[in-house]
């Protein structure tokens, strides 16, 4: 018979955690007496273990949740020490400004009233003058006078009279004003600057900027470019925080349309100096599902909080090359494709003889990405210098280029069935393969090609080549991109899943994807209607 034991409680142990260990315990021993559930200890070990794990993993998640709060909040207290001084040294240096300002207009009021005064002074030294020597002349002539009443000759007498006369005519005492040229008055220069330091002790924190909306339905994505468009949070707010001098745009790319929310900005790539409401952000490749994107609005003091963060829908087709299948002398690298031949390695006619023997076993391949399950006998080998895409066409419009290297003489691009395609076979030279051939080895030529039929294309060599492939409707066309003039378009009814295919022979070739559809493509959908296509 079981005995009925109560766990300990560890003083580590919330009590909560404790008891209902303890209670889930008891109740699964208790199951042991009844006849219906019978459970031997092992049982009840068992069940106990599985509720341990998922208190664990509770746990672990709490702890990483609890660790990424812990790293947020001591980002953000870093953050604020940071932001801090750079406000304080923001603020030193605008009331620097402002002293400097009050400095110089000092200097300049100090200047004014010096400069008058000394102007005035001029005068009045110029007047005091005069008048000093005016008063000399005065006392001499008058001193003359006295003397010439004494005189008692007749003749003498009128002569001197007469010289008195003439004297006093010409006296700069009689010629000169009595009035001061200027006053001591210095009024003009009276100030008063009681607004001014009414605005000085009103003096406060310029208000930042509210965030703006970004109007969603104004957001246009075409041809891998996106035009954001938003709305300033309001004119009443111009008044209050000064004139918003431009915007600050970042977007990110993620697969999920939840938490747009991140913390830090490491995920952000920015766009600054936005002087307009709108931008169009080109040169995207769209290799995620959703673009997140937030504004905010920067005036003369500092940048706004970020609007709500939107997430635009930019589905497109991503693909790569699958290693597993290039020609040995082929060489992988990224987007890029090069031949690199080895000797003769690789031309064996025995495995030519081999590979007839298998190629009549086939198999539906996976519609997800099948890089991981090739093995080494699916690389291409011989003359047949080819490498397959990595993810599968199984529905739906999708699009991407080619660009030929600058030394390249030979080339073809299209699309294949995986399982119709020997390790010796060509593009285009059976029922499981359409392409686009480029040659430059000793004669110019373009052609289309598909179940060993070729059509011959009157068209320059192409520098950029949109390969468009509408699964639904068996549309593929070949566009050239820089003349936007339609190579030739396949129409037929695509029956297993598809991969884009390339051959490269000398030189090498390199792919874009993440491209949505091209709004030009629809102008060529009509007229290949027209065209003459291969027989399927």
């Amino acid at each position: 018979m079981l005995r009925m034991t109560s766990l300990p409680v560890s003083p580590s142990v919330p009590l909560s955690v404790s008891l209902s260990l303890s209670l889930s315990f008891s109740v699964s021993l208790s199951l042991t007496h009844s006849p219906s559930l019978p459970l031997s200890l092992s049982q009840v070990m068992d069940t106990q273990k599985e509720a341990l794990r998922r208190i664990i993993s509770t746990l672990s998640s709490k702890n990483e949740e609890l660790q990424n709060f812990v790293e947020t909040v001591d980002h953000t207290l870093t953050g604020l020490q940071e932001e801090s001084c750079k406000v304080i040294s923001e603020l030193e240096a605008e009331l620097e400004l402002l002293s400097s300002a009050l400095d110089e207009k000092r200097a300049e009021l100090h200047g004014d009233i010096k400069e008058e005064k000394q102007r005035k002074e001029a005068e009045l030294q110029k007047q005091l003058s005069e008048g000093k020597f005016a008063l000399l002349s005065c006392e001499e002539l008058l001193e003359f006078a006295n003397q010439t009443l004494t005189i008692t000759n007749e003749e003498e007498f009128l002569k001197a009279a007469k010289q008195i006369k003439e004297r006093v005519t010409m006296a700069p005492a009689f010629r000169l004003t009595t009035r001061p040229a200027v006053s001591e008055n210095m009024s003009q220069f009276t100030v008063d600057f009681s607004a001014e330091r009414a605005g000085l002790q009103r003096l406060h924190f310029l208000p930042v900027p509210r965030p703006p909306e970004i109007d969603v339905s104004s957001c246009i994505i075409r041809d891998n470019t996106i035009t954001v468009a938003w709305r300033p949070a309001g004119d009443a707010d111009i008044g209050i925080s000064g004139p918003i001098e431009h915007y600050e745009l970042e977007y990110r790319k993620t697969n999920r349309n939840s938490l747009l929310r991140v913390t830090g900005d490491v995920h952000w790539e920015k766009i600054r100096d936005i002087r307009e409401t709108h931008i169009t952000i080109s040169g995207l490749k769209f290799d995620s599902e959703f673009i997140v994107l937030r504004v905010r609005a920067r005036n003369k003091a500092a940048p706004g909080e970020f609007s709500e963060p939107v997430a635009l829908e930019t589905t497109a087709y991503n693909f790569g090359f699958d290693a597993a299948t290039a020609h040995a002398e082929l060489k992988v690298q990224g987007d890029t494709v090069t031949w690199e031949p080895q000797g003769a390695k690789g031309h064996d006619p025995r495995l030519r003889g081999k590979e007839n023997k298998s190629s009549s076993r086939s198999a539906t391949p996976s519609p997800n990405k099948t890089a991981g399950s090739r093995a080494g006998r699916d690389r291409f080998a011989g003359e047949s210098y080819t490498v397959l895409g990595d993810q599968e066409m199984i529905g739906g419009c999708h699009y991407w280029e080619l660009r030929p290297l600058a030394d390249w003489k030979s080339f073809s691009v299209g699309v294949a069935y995986r399982a119709s395609l020997g390790r010796f076979d060509q593009l285009g030279k059976n029922a499981g393969s359409w392409c686009l051939h480029a040659s430059q080895w000793l004669q110019t030529s373009l052609a289309a090609k598909h179940n060993n039929r070729a059509k011959a294309l009157d068209w320059p060599l192409p520098q950029r080549i949109g390969i468009y492939c509408d699964y639904d409707s068996g549309d593929l066309s070949f566009i050239d991109v820089d003349r936007l003039h339609l190579l030739h378009s396949f129409k037929t009814k695509f029956s297993l899943p598809l991969v884009p295919a390339f051959t490269v022979w000398c030189g090498g070739i390199t792919i874009t994807t993440g491209l949505q559809v091209p709004s030009f493509v629809g102008n060529f959908l009509s007229t290949s209607r027209s065209l003459s296509n291969l027989t399927q």
